[in-house]
């Protein structure tokens, strides 16, 4: 039998993402190391070991047992950040990223803090020098803009540790959450939806440590304290950790401390999140996994490339996470999925419509067992439902709540808007409505307004580092060509456009996407990522023939194919930023994108039999070369 590289490429690939499966046969997966969240958990792991009820006779932790565990994490944390400082002198938010001034702050804070010596002498000195050279606290506001989720608590960290005065920190109008949670986007809050509980401790903190002048206002939010603690214990889940997140988590964490709440069941909830979350290393990730996000991003991946994805016993699990209640943190309705089963998580229209997708996939499938059926239809009814419910008034759809669109991270996104139009299409036949058909022609005029002149989308929460923008277009355009495919609209001028842009940012080794790295001459050279990569040709295996992207599509297949055999298909690349400009990159991307990609070329060249039409819906088949 003749060897085809293709089909091999596929295998190899499809091979290493199975056996990422965890026993409980779905996939969890692993994020990065962060710096940023490594600062932020020792700072307040710190000021709650300073805070810490202590025994009067011995003035030591009562609990002696706690005192060394939190000692311990704090100094392993400590030898962490220090062996990962960039040649520039500051910290990037994983060890893949570029130095930026936030995350350098937050780790100079940390060492503040806790005191401890820096690893070497003039580490800190170093650090100092970056953020002078950053633009120090105009930098940082520069950074962020007016969105204050990130800039007010990154002050506050360093406001705690002594390097910031407090007067630099913006106060936060923490009484504004007492008011019933479907008011919040009438309130032009500073802070985007997910941070109600940063508003909430990180105002309350700016409060106690600098009070306002004016008698009647010191009183007036002084009577909002209470309540609005009352409101952080509510969103607070039971795993203690706000959106599984470490750093909204240490924020929150170590301003209750400062103020002596040290023994506040929000404090020591989020403290067991913090001991429970480190990785071996002493590191912390930036969230704790996303479990639910990578086991439907595989699966729809293994059924585009024609596997029968009922015989991977993890759809009871997908089922279960989808949220049957309205969500105390954003108030959502029920029918959501979040990027993970673990309590923290927050249903998103990313997350839902891989779930639906998925599902149909599943439902589908050759070994589909039909006993299955009324419940997949029941959940995908609630989830297409919710969808429905969330979309803007501009025709795009939110990451969590639909009208808050005063900050970045709450406008509507391509990518989201796309990833929805593809769910609805999967299921607009089973759940046909004239609300659904409004939906999807105000879904595709707003990827129109929203279409760059030369003919790329960006995403929301998706980015490359060596962007000019921080921006990632080549994820934003691919997966909204996605959308046009699965819609049958790959031939309307938008998707031309967006196909021609894929075209021209081809790098000259054959893929996209990635940075500049430097050769042994010295003389940087652009290698591509793999992420990008496989992304950019997944799309264009939808362009229709005879189409002038056919050469590209050809080289960008070589490079893909070529990663696999060289074991490059597992490399990661910091493509995406979580919160505002917060990077991170996840171990089973690369694979996943590739299977994904390789998989869809193998069906579209007809080297396998799809398991089912339905679930490549319009993809183009290229002819064999």
């Amino acid at each position: 039998m003749q060897h085809d590289p293709l089909l091999a490429a596929y295998q190899k690939s499809r091979d290493d993402l199975l056996s990422e499966r965890v026993a409980a046969g779905h996939w969890v997966g692993e994020l990065a190391a962060s710096a940023l969240s490594t600062a932020t958990a020792i700072s307040a792991l710190a000021i709650v070991q300073r805070g810490h009820p202590t025994n009067t006779d011995t003035g030591r932790f009562a609990d002696e047992a706690s005192e060394s565990q939190l000692s311990e994490l704090i100094v392993r944390g400590l030898h962490w950040l220090a062996s990962h400082q960039n040649e520039d002198g500051g910290w990037g938010d994983t060890d893949k990223s570029y130095s930026n001034i936030a995350t350098t702050m937050l780790v100079v804070a940390a060492f503040h803090l806790t005191a401890h010596p820096a690893g070497r002498g003039d580490m800190l000195e170093r650090a100092e020098a970056y953020i002078k050279k950053a633009g120090g606290i105009a930098g940082l506001r520069k950074r962020y803009g007016r969105d204050k989720t990130f800039a007010v608590p990154i002050l506050t960290n360093c406001a705690l540790a002594g390097v910031v005065p407090w007067s630099k920190v913006s106060p936060l109008p923490f009484e504004a959450a007492c008011v019933p949670q479907k008011w919040y986007r009438f309130l032009q809050l500073p802070v985007v939806s997910y941070a109600i509980p940063a508003l909430v401790a990180i105002g309350q903190t700016r409060f106690h440590h600098k009070p306002p002048w004016f008698p009647p206002l010191r009183w007036l939010r002084r009577m909002a304290i209470e309540p609005s603690l009352r409101v952080l214990t509510r969103m607070q889940p039971a795993s203690g950790g706000f959106l599984e997140a470490t750093p909204l988590t240490s924020f929150v964490v170590m301003s209750l401390a400062s103020m002596g709440r040290i023994n506040h069941p929000v404090t020591e909830l989020g403290v067991e999140f913090l001991l429970r979350s480190v990785l071996p290393d002493g590191s912390w990730p930036i969230d704790a996994n996303l479990a639910t996000w990578n086991t439907t991003l595989s699966l729809n991946a293994l059924a585009g490339g024609g596997e029968d994805i009922s015989q991977y016993e993890c759809f009871d699990w997908v089922l279960g996470c989808q949220y049957q209640e309205e969500h105390p943190f954003t108030g959502a309705e029920p029918g959501g999925w979040g990027w993970t089963d673990l309590t923290g998580s927050v249903p998103d229209s990313d997350d839902t419509p891989g779930a639906l997708l998925a599902l149909h996939a599943w439902r589908n499938s050759p070994g589909f067992q039909p006993k299955y059926l009324p419940n997949v239809k029941k959940a995908a009814k609630a989830g297409v439902t919710w969808l429905l419910h969330l979309q803007n008034r501009d025709g795009g759809w939110p990451t969590f709540c639909r009208g808050w669109g005063n900050l970045p991270f709450d406008r509507s996104g391509a990518d989201l808007t796309a990833h929805v139009l593809r769910a609805l299409a999967a299921w607009d036949t089973d759940f046909p409505s004239p609300a659904l058909e409004n939906a999807v022609r105000k879904g595709f005029a707003h990827l129109e307004r929203a279409q760059r002149p030369d003919g790329h989308w960006i995403p929301l929460w998706f980015g490359n580092q060596d962007h000019p923008d921080e921006e990632n277009p080549v994820y934003g355009t691919a997966k909204v060509l996605a959308a046009y495919r699965d819609w049958n609209k790959i031939g309307t001028l938008s998707a031309e456009r967006g196909l021609k842009w894929l075209v021209d940012q081809q790098n000259s080794d054959g893929g996209w996407g990635g940075g500049p790295k430097k050769r042994p001459s010295g003389k940087p050279t652009v290698v591509s990522s793999v992420e990008e990569t496989a992304l950019a040709v997944e799309a264009l295996l939808a362009a229709p023939e005879p189409s002038p992207a056919r050469p590209a599509l050809n080289k960008g297949l070589d490079w893909l194919i070529a990663a696999v055999e060289e074991n490059r298909h597992r490399e990661t690349s910091p493509i995406g930023f979580y919160f505002a400009k917060l990077w991170y990159y996840e171990k089973l991307y690369p694979i996943i994108f590739t299977v994904s990609a390789l998989g869809r070329a193998a069906v579209a060249l007809g080297k396998i039999a799809p398991a089912n039409t339905s679930s490549l819906q319009s993809a183009s088949r290229w002819p064999n070369p």
